[in-house]
This record gives C-alpha cells, sequence and structure tokens, in this order.
C-alpha cells in the first residue's frame, strides 16, 4: 500500500511560518532581517545578470559557427566555380 504522506513537506504555511519568522528575529535580530532580505535580493540579481551574460554569450558563439559554417560552403562553392572556368578555358 502507497502512504498518501508525503516524505519531503511542502511550502510551510501557517503556524510553521509563525514559527520560521520568529526564530529568523531570534537569530538576526529585528534590525537585520530587512538588510538581509535586501543583501539576497542583490546577489540573486546579479546572479540572473551573470547568467543572462553566459546565455548571450553561447548564443554568440553558436551564431558565429552557423555564419562560419555559411562562409565555407560559399568558399566551397566559389572554388568549384573557378575550378570550371578553368576547365573551359584550357579546352
Amino acid at each position: 500500500m502507497v502512504s498518501s504522506i508525503p516524505l519531503i513537506g511542502g511550502i510551510p504555511a501557517g503556524p510553521e511560518l509563525l514559527i520560521i519568522l520568529l526564530v529568523l528575529v531570534l537569530l538576526f535580530g529585528a534590525n537585520k532581517i530587512p538588510k538581509l532580505a535586501r543583501s539576497t535580493g542583490q546577489a540573486m540579481g546579479e546572479f540572473r545578470k551573470g547568467r543572462e551574460q553566459v546565455e548571450e554569450e553561447l548564443k554568440d558563439m553558436q551564431d558565429g559557427e552557423k555564419a562560419d559554417s555559411t562562409l565555407d560552403d560559399e568558399d566551397d562553392d566559389l572554388d568549384e566555380l573557378e575550378t570550371e572556368t578553368d576547365k573551359e578555358t584550357s579546352a
């Protein structure tokens, strides 16, 4: 029989949330909680900016590889045309 009680609880609500807030106030003090929240928000913003920069660099690298392969294909086409014109002029 499968148990319907989850092993890991969900998001705390009600009395659990009040207990967590009380513990935070006791540990950090009421004056430091806004500073802690602000620094956490700033850290999340910096992380987001860094992630976006990495994603943009990866996208640019992929676009660069596509452009290089297109240029290589064009070079191959030009080489084939030059070879054909050389054959026609020598004949």
